[in-house]
Order: C-alpha cells, then sequence, then structure tokens
C-alpha cells in the first residue's frame, strides 16, 4: 500500500498508514452482545447460569473467526474445518488460568499447531438465529452433537434458582481457579450492544482503561514505575497500582496501550473504588505488515 506524504516524509506516512490499519479493524467489529453486571437482589426467574470462561472471546461469522475488535483470527485450516456455515458466538479456551497461553496463540499471524491442538471454541450463543435463549440452548446442543469437530464445544448450560444457590455456585468456580459465571435469560433474543438479558456475576468489577502516564516508583521500586496513570471511557484519569507484577514495573505496559483493571463499585467522585491491574487487553491478533511508500 502506497501512502503519498507531501509534507513530514516517511514518520507522517508511518503515522497515516497506522491511522488507516486501526480505521479498518474497527470497522470489521462483529455485532456482539454484551453483559452487564449482576446485582444481589435481581430476579432470577428465567434466567440460565454458566461459567464466565477466561479465554478469548470470538466470532466465527460463517466463513471466519474474528475477535471482537474484527481483526482476523488466524486459526489453522484443520481447527475450522467442520465448523457450520451460521454465526457462532464463544470463547477460544485452553482452560482455567490459560488465559495468557490462548491470547499468545490467536495474536500469531502464522498459527501454530501445537498451540491450537490445546484450544477449544466454548459456543454459547447463536447471533443469527432469532429465536428465544432457550431455544438457542437446544440448537447448540444439538449442533455440537451432529457436528465433526472436535474443536467445537457448547458451554454448559443450567437453570438458575436463587441468590444462595447463585454464590454457592460461584464459590465453587472461583475455588476451582474459575472467573465468574453468566446469566442469560431464556425469553430474550439475541442483541448488539450491552443487555439486562446477560450478566455476569463475580466477586469484583472489572473494566478497561487506556494508559497515558506513570508514576515514578519509590522504596524498593525505586528507578521502576510506582503505579500506571489510566484514562477510562468516560474520561476520568486514576492510577493503578497495586496488581503489578515487579516485572511489570521493570517493564511496564507501554503508553497508549488497553488494561483491564478490577474494582468494587464506585467513590463518591464516580473513580473505580479500590482499583487494581488485572492485565494487558492483548486478545487482538497482529495486524498483517503492510509496506508504506515515502513520496519524495
Amino acid at each position: 500500500m502506497t501512502i503519498p506524504v507531501r509534507q513530514g516524509g516517511l514518520r507522517l506516512g508511518l503515522v497515516v498508514a497506522m491511522w488507516l490499519l486501526a480505521a479498518v479493524a474497527r470497522a470489521g467489529e462483529p455485532p456482539l452482545q454484551l453483559a452487564r453486571v449482576y446485582q444481589p437482589g435481581m430476579d432470577l426467574q428465567g434466567y440460565w447460569v454458566s461459567e464466565k470462561l477466561d479465554g478469548v472471546r470470538a466470532y466465527w461469522d460463517g466463513q471466519q473467526l474474528l475477535s471482537r475488535g474484527g481483526n482476523v483470527i488466524a486459526a489453522p485450516d484443520w481447527f475450522l474445518r467442520d465448523f457450520p456455515d451460521q454465526p457462532l458466538d464463544g470463547e477460544l479456551w485452553m482452560g482455567r488460568g490459560r488465559f495468557a497461553q490462548v491470547s499468545a496463540a490467536i495474536r500469531r499471524l502464522q498459527p501454530k499447531a501445537e498451540e491450537w491442538r490445546q484450544i477449544r471454541f466454548m459456543l454459547f450463543d447463536l447471533p443469527a438465529s432469532g429465536v428465544p435463549f432457550s431455544e438457542r440452548i437446544t440448537r447448540m446442543r444439538q449442533l455440537t452433537r451432529d457436528t465433526g469437530s472436535y474443536h467445537l464445544a457448547m458451554v454448559e448450560q443450567r437453570p438458575a434458582t436463587d441468590h444462595e444457590a447463585l454464590l454457592a455456585d460461584l464459590d465453587r468456580v472461583l475455588a476451582a481457579g474459575g472467573e465468574g459465571l453468566m446469566l442469560h435469560h431464556g425469553d430474550s433474543v439475541y442483541q448488539t450492544g450491552r443487555t439486562a438479558a446477560l450478566l455476569k456475576v463475580k466477586t469484583f468489577q472489572d473494566a478497561e482503561a487506556t494508559v497515558v502516564d506513570y508514576t515514578q516508583g519509590k522504596g524498593k521500586y525505586q528507578g521502576q514505575v510506582g503505579a500506571l496513570v489510566v484514562e477510562n471511557e468516560a474520561g476520568r484519569r486514576f492510577k493503578l497500582g497495586s496488581g503489578l507484577s515487579d516485572a511489570e514495573r521493570a517493564d511496564p505496559p507501554p503508553l497508549g496501550s488497553t488494561v483491564t483493571y478490577k474494582f468494587y463499585g464506585l467513590t463518591s467522585t464516580g473513580l473505580p473504588r479500590f482499583a487494581s491491574f488485572l492485565r494487558i487487553r492483548n486478545d487482538e491478533p497482529a495486524a498483517p505488515t503492510r509496506q508504506v511508500s515515502p513520496s519524495h
């Protein structure tokens, strides 16, 4: 790809090319349904409960596998060979506590067979079906029974009962190294964006923010990063100090990167309470390299 640059030379051309690559990725974002947060006291009648897997969200459009940012995930042909020609919403998963390994695998432009042999696409919805979730469960069970793919499985769904049983189920999942639970209302149809028909159940809340600065470490962290200064979607800035490992303080997430943090509600001023760093959000495949030729 050639971009003419009349001012600023090669450096400006590279900046423009990077902006265009980002625009292309955003333009292809799949129409995902997103969850709200479960609050004690909510009526659980009609909901189904499942484990919230700590993998990488992926969308099969019937022909190719997409990240939530709209980038094509370079899965091996043999991995996708028996996938159906209808859209699937799910999670690429290696098992509990293995987010770092699966995110590393999906970011490669050239997939490694030894990594993908450990991954399964855990199906949790059928975006284009147009029927209520309870019926989609039946269809997903049938689909995964009929498919010849070892790499396609379904996330187990069970009817929710009451708040006490939900918390007991959450404790069981957390004790086994899981991340949390999901609630999905049986009467709801799949819709794009955040909806109360889909709820996540965790002991804490999480969100994403962009790294905009660092603070200097003190004491044993002298010469390293003391905290990340981040900005959330609302434009509010705050610090993430706790949760950073010694390695991350020495080599912190780069400026402009997106990180996930956990928190426990909001303060009276609207800032995340007890916010702490969880991980870099590095679950997008690498963008293909494009050649940029400067104009002289």
